[in-house]
């Protein structure tokens, strides 16, 4: 891929809403590359938390934050928060008695002088080798996380130098959280030993996946009901002809979640699932780095929008998870989030797994499980967990404009 890069390339902005913001905003394209690249490299192993590979990576960040003008909100004045895990020693463990793992987010601050702070964070580490949470056919292999998540923490970083300067009503707080893949670690410590007490936040935005916009520019954002502001100003400031799809909840499978559960309003911004998720080839050979920008772009122009305004106020959701669900079974496929129309399109099929085996392919729309229709992702879920282990049920896809009917064994 051959990129052309212009010293500085200023892109003239549609105002947004009733904002006062800057009229032109600098292309960071090589930064976004450059930086997906390194933390993308298979001499950093795939960045598992704990790991040589995920400390290169938080010196590389914290010399970028350094660059980029932010001051250090770790831990004795440095750009680093370190804290210790214990793994579970054997599944029955609670009190984990297992192997002690050593993590570290790294902070850079934009101090405004501000009583209230913005977050703005990603996670950067991944998978390691893939011993644990890889979709690869074996283990063993680097996984790169180009896409999950060096992409967020390019856009975070690019962020930051978009930002500082601007006549901003907060503080602006910059994270790269560690241990996300192994369960919200990161951003779970800091909420609790936060260096901003969670009472002074203004709102958090987090980035995880935003390196693969497709050419329909379907981008996901979740958390728009955590504030009755969102959703206005973000179809305001949409100029970029994204064809976005909203979640209201403020959980979901990335950092938000440790803030909103905290009463803090957060957005989660995604340009969706694919392929390569969890597997090797999650590699910067497949990223789309104008995508990157164009995600920063507007981005930045909601934190400008929204800081017409004096205070975000906060908003519980309807949680579709606050109910537990334990499956007993799975289809082996990766749904597609962004699909808005009526049932369940598949993104991707797992091998060896029930829908591979029933011949189910990428792009087949999931329409009826058993006796249940599937009019949307929720229904599917409802729809795993009534079923058993090593049952057979008729599953009605859509492939191609034709109804087809496949028997499944779960």
């Amino acid at each position: 891929m051959k990129f052309i890069i212009t010293t500085l390339t200023c892109i003239l902005f549609v105002a947004c809403g009733t904002q006062n913001m800057e009229n032109k905003s600098v292309s960071l394209l090589a930064d976004y590359t450059a930086d997906v690249t390194y933390l993308a490299h298979d001499s950093l192993e795939g960045r598992e938390v704990g790991t040589k590979g995920e400390l290169i990576a938080a010196d590389y960040i914290a010399a970028r934050m350094k660059e980029n003008g932010l001051l250090p909100k770790g831990n004795d004045n440095t750009y680093f928060q370190v804290f210790t895990r214990n793994m579970k020693a054997h599944p029955h463990d609670t009190d984990g008695t297992g192997e002690k793992i050593e993590g570290r987010n790294v902070l850079g601050f934009l101090d405004n002088g501000a009583e209230k702070t913005l977050i703005i964070g990603a996670h950067y580490d991944h998978l390691g080798y893939g011993e644990e949470g890889s979709l690869a056919d074996s283990a063993g292999q680097i996984h790169n996380g180009a896409d999950d998540n060096a992409s967020g923490v390019s856009a975070m970083l690019g962020l930051a130098k978009k930002l500082k300067g601007k006549k901003l009503k907060t503080n602006v707080l910059f994270i790269a959280f560690t241990g996300e893949e192994k369960g919200l670690w990161g951003s779970n410590y800091f909420v609790k030993n936060a260096t901003v007490p969670t009472s002074e936040m203004a709102y958090m935005i987090n980035m995880d996946m935003v390196g693969r916009l497709d050419t329909n520019n379907r981008l996901a954002i979740y958390g728009i009901g955590t504030s009755p502001l969102f959703k206005p100003i973000l179809d305001s400031c949409n100029t970029f002809s994204f064809q976005s799809k909203f979640d209201s909840s403020g959980v979901g499978p990335s950092d938000h979640t440790s803030f909103y559960l905290e009463d803090v309003p957060v957005l989660h911004f995604f340009t969706g699932q694919h392929k390569d998720y969890h597997k090797p080839t999650d590699d910067t050979e497949f990223i789309n780095f104008e995508g990157i920008e164009k995600v920063a772009d507007y981005i930045e122009k909601v934190v400008m929008s929204l800081n017409n305004y004096d205070s975000i106020p906060f908003t519980k959701t309807k949680e579709k998870s606050e109910k537990a669900r334990a499956f007993k079974v799975t289809l082996g496929v990766i749904p597609d989030y962004l699909f808005d129309g009526e049932g369940m399109r598949i993104d991707g099929v797992k091998e060896d797994r029930p829908a591979a085996k029933a011949g189910i392919q990428k792009g087949d729309i999931v329409l009826k499980m058993g006796e249940f229709e599937v009019k949307s992702m929720t229904d599917y879920m409802n729809c795993l967990g009534k079923f058993e282990k090593e049952s057979t049920h008729k599953v009605i896809v859509l492939r191609e404009k034709e109804k087809v009917e496949i028997e499944v064994t779960f």
